[in-house]
């Protein structure tokens, strides 16, 4: 238990002059804005008084305030300013933030457990905001008669226990709670939710974010996130509300003959003969898992999930008796694919598969990343740097025999919802590719060779694509613009809309609906307006007929497939996969295609070649991509002036360009050496409450060209300190001869387009990509 509340009056006094001194100084120094300066005064010293002097903290975190002690005694005034200066951003998805402000934090949360004595505050994750967060759910879920939640987790440091723990309280408020016994990918908690009818998913993770990070992702009942507007109720009404004193906690040996039900275990060969899931797949218990005397109380969702996924395989047989078989290099990036990738590769055929043993073992600390104060390394697919990492402990584990056999290596992030691939360069582009013999092949190229594939394949078949007439791709406006024009080519309708995967599940939910979709300029009713759309950006070739969702792709590694309507809300798509992006169900269907390749005795970048840049319906697109911090975000109190000084400078910038109007480019109005001829400001509102009233959720974008499809987006992250910098360039006709040089030269552009963004806005860093 920590000290009593008497002896918190001083180091509550000492921590106001220490704190508030602090903040006076960064505000004379000039590294905070005064606006936030009076946010901060008005907000860090009643929120550290509420949580020191509630006894009811003592009761469901006893070592929470010994953290804080520490703290103040130490001095560590800008930590505890950031700990405790807000409660962590509510976004889209859930919440994210950092469990520890240092590598010994989250060591020693580690080592000790989710109670260690560690500074926690309302802007840290950690057991408290969980608990409170989960409080909230349980009480909204109560008054919707909702009542069963599926809880999982990936490899985060204390997954597990935070599991638990939540799961805990949510049978103190009479949920039925269905519990994976091990870490596991988070499209397993968007599969279980709609399959087992469960009315809520919860999963922690901090998908790619570095070891500092955990979260708390919030799906609905039919897998997809929350609404905007179920989401702002959510919080407003119930999280927001939430109290230590509500927190209660069931042991899961208490709970009631049907209320806990356990996901996962062993493949067995029985089916459960009791209970709500009576006919389900029965899975063996995994050893040194305690399943509170529930062991036949284990539903083996990973079976059902893993069969579902092999349904969309297009060829099996190519796979199942291929006369090339493939070579795949896997790496889980410690995260929670690392059973279900090899699996579903190995139950189709393609047996090949050789995993990266340091990146392989469930563990938080993502050991092969650097993990050195200011330069925390995050473990996303997606990222060139981590794609080197891969590259390198392949080549240390595997000769070099074998590494001249690999066909692609496929990455997933920790929650594996994100897939990347890294692909080898044909010898005569290699000039091209600093000499390197591999290259991760962007997820926007990666995602319209599999369009074409899935295509082409019933044109091979059928002679055309079936029900071409009723299907239609949804993409996110940052995605390419190949993926468009693939789709139109074979006769499919685009929908695009703003960036989130929740975005690309309610454009698909409008066409479901049969509703009429506006005419639409930039996201925009008319020319001019300055609302945009809370969730459409474009369509194009959409009509009455259209229900069939034929892909749903974003350009940060996600993908799925989402179907046909459903039976009903709280169902998948018909004939579709999850509501979220899924990197296990990527990584088969891209294995698929890369199968393909070999057995045409081509390769997975040659087929891109042909097949897509050459091809003149389609064209050459380059998309580059670059976040600014490379890692996490801008840090503390100071990250939120950055943010906004960023943005202001691209919103001048913008601002010119309305201003010189057509002649923007005599006004020596450019970026990387190519004139702007135009530019937009994206604001939808979801999140002008976290930051800023007018806030450019959705990014500014400047023109290079006037068909429009040349261009930069600067897009903020709307809950943390961060933003993106997208580069889209094109040609649209290419001769296979020049076709490297081109690419070498649109890319060198777009690095260039990002550097003098960079100047202008004064978010420059010494990037070495």
């Amino acid at each position: 238990m920590s000290q009593d509340t008497a002896s918190d009056a001083p180091l509550l006094a000492a921590a106001e002059q220490g704190i508030l001194t602090y903040l006076d100084g960064e505000l004379a120094a000039g590294r905070i804005a005064s606006d936030y300066h009076q946010k901060a005064r008005a907000a860090v010293m009643p929120n550290l008084r509420k949580w020191m002097l509630d006894p009811q903290i003592d009761r469901i975190s006893p070592n929470l305030k010994q953290g804080v002690h520490e703290a103040i005694r130490a001095a560590r005034w800008e930590r505890l300013l950031n700990a405790y200066v807000r409660n962590v951003n509510f976004g889209t998805g859930g919440i994210r933030e950092k469990m520890g402000f240092e590598r010994d934090d989250v060591l020693r949360l580690k080592a000790e457990g989710i109670g260690a004595p560690i500074l926690k505050g309302p802007n840290t994750m950690n057991d408290v905001v969980l608990m409170l967060t989960t409080a909230g759910v349980a009480k909204f879920a109560r008054e919707r008669k909702l009542n069963k939640v599926v809880v999982g987790f990936d490899s985060r440091v204390r997954g597990a226990d935070f599991a638990r723990m939540i799961a805990e309280v949510l049978l103190a408020f009479d949920c039925v709670v269905h519990l994976f016994d091990e870490a596991c990918m988070y499209p397993s908690v968007t599969f279980a939710v709609p399959t087992l009818r469960a009315d809520i998913g919860i999963f922690i993770s901090a998908s790619h974010n570095d070891f500092r990070y955990n979260g708390f992702k919030l799906s609905c009942g039919n897998g997809s996130q929350f609404s905007a507007v179920e989401r702002n109720e959510l919080f407003d009404r119930y999280i927001a509300l939430s109290q230590p004193a509500d927190v209660q906690r069931r042991p899961l040996r208490e709970a009631g003959v049907d209320q806990l039900w356990w996901l996962g275990g062993a493949p067995g060969s029985r089916m459960i003969a009791i209970g709500l899931h009576k006919g389900l797949p029965l899975g063996a218990p995994l050893q040194g898992v305690e399943y509170s005397g529930r062991e036949e109380r284990i539903v083996d969702l990973h079976s059902m999930h893993v069969k579902h996924i092999k349904s969309f395989v297009l060829r099996p047989e190519i796979c199942r008796n291929a006369r090339k078989p493939l070579s795949v290099g896997y790496s889980a990036f410690n995260g929670s694919g690392r059973k279900a990738v090899p699996r579903l590769l190995e139950e189709v055929g393609i047996t090949d598969v050789k995993r990266i043993g340091v990146l392989d073992p469930l563990d938080g600390m993502f050991p092969a990343f650097c993990s050195d104060p200011g330069r925390e390394q995050q473990p996303d697919p997606g990222d060139r740097r981590a794609a080197d990492i891969a590259v390198t402990e392949y080549r240390k584990q595997y000769s070099a025999a074998d590494w001249e056999k690999l066909d692609i290596l496929i990455g997933t992030d920790p929650d594996s919802d994100r897939c990347g691939i890294v692909v080898k360069v044909p010898p005569a582009e290699r000039p091209h590719f600093e000499g390197k013999d591999y290259f991760l092949l962007p997820a926007d190229d990666a995602w319209t060779l599999l369009l074409w594939y899935q295509l082409q394949f019933d044109v091979e078949k059928h002679g055309a694509v079936r029900d071409a007439a009723k299907k239609f791709i949804v993409l996110s406006h940052t995605t390419t613009d190949a993926l468009a024009r693939t789709a139109r080519k074979f006769s499919l309708g685009v929908v695009k809309t703003w960036v989130g995967f929740a975005q690309l599940a309610t454009g698909t939910q409008a066409v479901w609906n049969g509703d009429t979709l506006p005419n639409l300029t930039e996201g925009r009713a008319r020319p001019g307006d300055a609302k945009c759309s809370s969730y459409l950006y474009d369509h194009e070739g959409m009509g009455p007929g259209r229900s069939i969702n034929f892909g749903a792709f974003e350009q940060s590694n996600g993908y799925s497939l989402l179907g046909g309507p459903p039976k009903d809300a709280f169902s998948l798509g018909a004939g579709g996969h999850v509501r979220d992006k899924d990197g296990a169900f990527a990584a088969l269907l891209v294995a698929e295609v890369a199968q393909y390749a070999k057995e045409q005795g081509t390769t997975v970048m040659e087929l891109v070649n042909e097949r897509i840049y050459c091809d003149p319906q389609i064209g050459l697109f380059v998309n580059y991509y670059e976040p600014d911090p490379l890692d996490g975000e801008y840090p503390g109190l100071k990250g939120d002036s950055d943010k906004r000084s960023f943005l202001m400078k691209c919103i001048e910038l913008y601002e010119k360009v309305l201003k010189a109007g057509a002649d923007a480019a005599a006004a020596n109005l450019g970026l990387g050496g190519l004139p702007i001829v135009g530019a937009a400001i994206y604001q939808t509102g979801k999140y002008d409450r976290v930051n800023w009233e007018g806030f450019p959720d959705e990014g500014v974008r400047f023109y290079f060209d006037n068909s429009r499809l040349d261009h930069l987006t600067v897009r903020p992250s709307g809950t943390s300190n961060a933003l993106r910098f997208h580069v889209q360039l094109h040609v649209d006709q290419v001769r296979r001869e020049t076709l490297a040089a081109t690419k070498a030269d649109l890319r060198h552009r777009a690095k260039a387009i990002v550097d003098d963004i960079r100047k202008v806005t004064g978010a420059l860093i010494d990037r070495p990509l």
